[in-house]
């Protein structure tokens, strides 16, 4: 069987023990492009789905030798299986089968019989609402990687002009030494909210905001739209995050902190450092040389003072 690392497909593991069942689920799937895994007995499927780690388990609530709703209250107690995606398979399109089956930790369940196609899309939107969890910034709520890199190639094929930025809190690890991670995480999710509220604003073409992960976020949008969301974001963020700091620090404009030698470290409040690269400058072939690039320019404004936007004026050899 393909590992997690090297199988294309998603897997779901089907848990029925009807054999027949179970491969006409499994022809139905595949025909959407899925792996799947085939599990006959109660026993023992914990341990064959740990092994596996698929993308979604779908199980009968009827299996014989072990009741199928238990099986769903181990998988959801095993550390290795808890976060899987499961769907119930009922008996019975009963209202009592339904929450029993969410009870006991289901995502979903479908009353058998089951209509094929009914149960193939609710299998294919809760692998996409998956995906899309796992996607997401638990901090910010925000796309994460996998996401930020789908929406620049897709800026990258498509034919209009765009524009990527990169953005920076400098000095961040200054706050958390001071402060403690949780005012640091105060810090994240105000610039986070400063850009939302700064995209909302601008108005124009759909802009796009993801968090790269710790106090890194990515701003795709029309090159026309840089200035005005930019702008608008840090100068929000360096008016609200003076409620953030400890009032002397506040007041004379620094932190400070003892290093492990016992010297006194001054550094200043943090700013905010963003780089921009502009399709309108240079034509991209993959989304990972832009990010590169908005990435360069983002160090060239950390040399700068204060906040400082530096914008890519290279162009195309």
């Amino acid at each position: 069987m393909p590992t997690p690392a090297t199988r294309a497909a998603e897997l779901v593991a089907v848990v029925d023990d009807d054999v027949e069942l179970a491969r006409f689920v499994e022809r139905n799937l595949r025909c959407h492009g899925l792996e799947v895994l085939l599990v006959h007995e109660a026993s023992g499927a914990v341990e064959q789905v740990s092994r596996a780690k698929p993308d979604l388990v779908l199980v009968s609530a009827g299996l014989s030798g072990g009741d199928g709703l238990e099986l769903t209250r181990q998988l959801r107690a095993d550390p290795v299986t808890a976060a899987l995606p499961v769907i119930v398979l009922t008996a019975a399109d009963l209202s009592a089968a339904r929450l029993a089956a969410l009870a006991a930790g289901a995502d979903d369940c479908v009353p058998k019989p089951f209509d094929a196609g009914e149960l193939v899309a609710r299998v294919l939107a809760t692998l996409r609402r998956n995906r899309e969890y796992r996607e997401v910034s638990p901090l910010t709520g925000l796309p994460g990687n996998t996401r930020i890199l789908r929406e620049i190639a897709d800026r990258v094929r498509g034919g209009e002009e765009y524009a990527v930025c990169v953005f920076d809190i400098d000095r961040f690890k200054s706050v958390n030494d001071a402060y403690g991670f949780e005012r640091g995480d105060a810090f994240i999710t105000m610039l986070a909210n400063c850009l939302q509220r700064s995209i909302g604003k601008a108005g124009g073409p759909k802009a796009f905001l993801g968090h790269i992960g710790g106090d890194d976020f990515v701003l795709v949008c029309a090159p026309g739209q840089v200035r005005a969301i930019t702008q608008q974001a840090v100068e929000e963020f360096e008016q609200r995050t003076e409620a953030l700091y400890d009032p002397v620090d506040a007041e004379r404009g620094y932190l400070e902190l003892v290093d492990r030698r016992g010297n006194v470290q001054r550094p200043n409040l943090v700013t905010i450092s963003v780089g921009v690269a502009l399709s309108t400058r240079r034509r991209y072939t993959d989304p990972r040389e832009v990010v590169a690039v908005a990435n360069e320019m983002k160090q060239v404004a950390k040399r700068q003072p204060g906040s400082f936007v530096a914008y890519d004026r290279r162009r195309s050899p």
